[in-house]
């Protein structure tokens, strides 16, 4: 079962630890249990990726509308 996040998820450590995920799985030395093993933990730590990648969307989003970036402008007028 995935552990609940305590303290907040490092995305650059966790496309890290995915990608090392990918290269033990590709080496086609896993016995089926430890290749689900890490199917999971891939699959978990991509939802979390996932996640993190959308807040951050969400926030750009936010503080580009109060700047007010949404709206083209021109290069005159800048």
């Amino acid at each position: 079962m995935v552990e609940k996040m305590s303290k907040k998820f490092d995305f650059n450590s966790g496309l890290s630890e995915l990608e090392n995920i990918v290269k033990i799985m590709e080496s086609g030395d896993l016995s089926l249990a430890d290749s689900l093993k890490y199917f999971e933990q891939g699959v978990a730590l991509t939802k979390q990726c996932q996640s993190a990648l959308s807040a951050a969307e969400q926030k750009i989003a936010v503080l580009s509308g109060e700047d007010n970036f949404t709206q083209e402008k021109p290069l005159e007028e800048l």
